[in-house]
C-alpha cells in the first residue's frame, strides 16, 4: 500500500519482489516495478544491532517464549506487516509454516505489526486478527514506526534474516521467492549448529484469502477511496470533502475507475455511507477483489450485498460473501468480495450496506 518513503510504509507486493543476501539480487518485477536499489545484505541505514532494537521495542501483543532476551543466540526472521494488507496476508502461509518447521531448531519468527489505518493501532483489534489468522508466533505493535525506522524498512511485507550472532544476513521486500528465503533460513540454522537435513521442504500453499495472487491476470492495482490518495473517481461533479452529499452513478466505468450512488461522506482516509442502500462500484481486472472495511460506531454487525456486473456472484463469490452476494461486516479488516471462478475479465463489483456509518478504505486485488 503505497506511501512516502521513510515516513510511512508502502506495500511492494504488487510491484516488485527482491531477495538480497551476500550481494546477490533475485528480482521479479511487474508493471510499474520498483527497481531494487540495495547492494548490501542489509538496507542502508539499518541498525547493526537488530536484537537490541527488538529488546527495547513494544508493546508485545504476543510474547516471545522465555522473554525477549531469549532471542539472543537464535536465528530470527523479522516480518514487517499489517493485518489489513493483502500482500501481508499472502505471505502468512510461509511464515506460519517456517515457524512450525524450524521452531524446535532454533528459529524464532517475529512479526512487527506496523499499522497503515487508524483502526489497526488498536491492540485488541490486532490481537483478534492474529487469532483469526492463526498467527501464534511473537508479534509486537509498532504504532509509532520506531522499529520500522531503525530497521530502515520500506514496505509491507518485508523479511529480515538475522543469524545466531545477531547480525543481519539478508532481507526481502514484497511477495515471492519464498524458496530462496527458506534456503537462507536453513543455511543460518546449519551455521548455528542445527541439523535441518531431515526437515521437509514440502510446498507451501495459501488457502482462501491467503492464496497466491493470479499474477498473470492481475491487471488492477490497489485503489484508495479516501481523498488523500483516491484516483479514478467518476461520479458527476466530483467529490465533496468531509461532508455528506448525494452522489449519482457515472454513465459508464472503465477499468480502474469507481463511483458512488446515494448519500456518502468522503474523508481523507475512508468513505462512509450516510444512508442505507448507498452503493459503491469499482471496475477491475483480477481473479480476486477485496475491500478493507470498518464497522459502524455502535459496534453492531452490518449486512452488505455484493453484485458482479449487476448480478449475484454465484460461484464467483469471495470468502466473505455467499453465492447470493450477502456478507456481514463484524470486524475492521479486509473482506474478500470476489474470487472469479471462470475466465478472468473486466468486471464491475458493487457493494451496498443495510445501515449507514461503516467505513470503506481501499480495494485490493489478487
Amino acid at each position: 500500500m503505497d506511501q512516502p518513503r521513510s515516513s510511512k510504509p508502502r506495500s511492494l507486493g504488487f510491484f516488485a519482489t527482491a531477495l538480497i543476501t551476500g550481494g546477490i539480487i533475485t528480482a521479479a518485477c511487474c508493471a510499474e516495478a520498483l527497481t531494487p536499489a540495495m547492494a548490501s545484505p542489509v538496507p542502508i541505514g539499518a541498525t547493526s544491532r537488530p536484537i537490541n532494537v527488538l529488546e527495547h521495542a513494544g508493546p508485545w501483543l504476543t510474547d516471545v517464549p522465555g522473554g525477549v532476551q531469549a532471542l539472543r543466540g537464535k536465528v530470527v526472521v523479522v516480518n514487517f506487516w499489517t493485518y489489513s494488507c493483502i500482500n501481508s496476508l499472502r505471505a502468512l502461509p510461509y511464515l506460519k509454516a517456517w515457524n512450525e518447521r524450524y521452531k524446535d531448531k532454533g528459529l524464532v519468527v517475529v512479526g512487527v505489526h506496523a499499522p497503515e489505518f487508524q483502526f489497526e493501532h488498536d491492540a485488541a483489534k490486532a490481537r483478534l486478527a492474529f487469532r483469526q489468522l492463526g498467527v501464534t508466533y511473537p508479534n509486537l505493535q509498532d504504532n509509532s514506526y520506531s522499529t520500522w525506522q531503525q530497521f530502515a524498512n520500506e514496505g509491507w511485507p518485508s523479511l529480515y534474516f538475522i543469524d545466531a550472532q545477531g547480525h543481519m544476513q539478508g532481507y526481502r521486500i514484497g511477495e515471492g521467492h519464498y524458496d530462496e528465503s527458506e534456503a537462507l533460513i536453513r543455511k543460518l540454522l546449519t551455521q548455528a549448529g542445527q541439523d535441518v537435513s531431515h526437515v521437509p521442504t514440502t510446498p507451501i500453499t495459501g488457502k482462501g484469502i491467503e492464496a497466491e495472487a493470479d499474477w498473470a491476470q492481475l491487471g488492477s492495482p490497489e485503489a484508495y477511496l479516501g481523498y488523500d490518495k483516491a484516483e479514478g473517481f467518476r461520479s458527476p461533479d466530483g467529490a465533496a470533502r468531509n461532508r455528506g452529499r448525494i452522489y449519482e452513478p457515472a454513465p459508464d466505468l472503465e477499468r480502474g475507475t469507481w463511483d458512488l450512488t446515494g448519500s456518502w461522506s468522503i474523508g481523507s482516509e475512508f468513505i462512509t455511507p450516510a444512508s442505507a442502500g448507498a452503493q459503491l462500484r469499482y471496475r477491475f481486472h483480477a481473479r480476486d477483489a477485496h475491500l478493507v472495511l470498518g464497522g459502524a460506531a455502535d459496534g453492531q454487525p452490518v449486512r452488505f450485498r455484493v453484485t458482479i456486473d449487476g448480478k449475484a456472484p454465484g460461484a464467483s463469490h469471495g470468502s466473505d460473501v455467499n453465492a447470493n452476494g450477502w456478507g456481514t461486516l463484524r470486524e475492521d479488516r479486509l473482506y474478500q468480495l470476489v474470487r472469479q471462478s471462470g475466465a478472468i475479465a473486466d468486471r464491475t463489483v458493487s457493494i451496498s450496506f443495510e445501515k449507514p456509518g461503516i467505513r470503506a478504505y481501499v480495494f485490493t486485488f489478487g
